[in-house]
């Protein structure tokens, strides 16, 4: 079994502050941002970064659906990481600045993939289907920021 890596990145015209808080208000900005392959979005502690618990159904592909209930921690400035208990599944959301009043995003999810032929499969299109999801996360944040 081989570890699987998705990362995503954009550049967004918002303080590094701002786009952050965003990113880290689960009970509030976060629901608004998830695409369509998210469910059952709800906050069942806190709700504001470090020691938020959140869960959701994440719709990768039309016979993929994995069940996470992600733990919330901050362990640097402008770092946040979701631990999923029902997985080896890890993101962490890096935020830094990116030049006057703007801010680089970058999305990076890993987990330990199958073994085997499946586990090719996974390791070869899992990333890119993932990497389109953050996509379009990184996309509303813009738009939910850049007001």
């Amino acid at each position: 079994m081989a570890q699987v890596e998705a990362t995503t990145e954009r550049v967004v015209a918002a303080a590094p502050d701002t786009v952050f808080d965003a990113i880290a208000d689960y009970s509030g900005t976060r629901a608004k941002l998830l695409p369509e392959q998210f469910s059952e979005y709800e906050v069942r502690e806190g709700g504001d970064g470090e020691g938020t618990l959140v869960h959701w159904k994440l719709q990768a592909t039309s016979k993929r659906v994995r069940d996470c209930l992600l733990e919330v921690t901050e362990p640097t400035d402008g770092e946040l990481v979701e631990k999923d208990r029902n997985s080896s599944m890890v993101t962490v959301w890096r935020v830094t600045p990116a030049g006057e009043g703007k801010s680089r995003v970058v999305v990076t999810t890993t987990w330990t993939g199958a073994g085997g032929i499946g586990g090719f499969f996974e390791r070869t299109f899992a990333p890119k289907g993932l990497g389109r999801i953050y996509d379009a996360i990184l996309a509303n944040l813009a738009t939910e920021v850049e007001k």
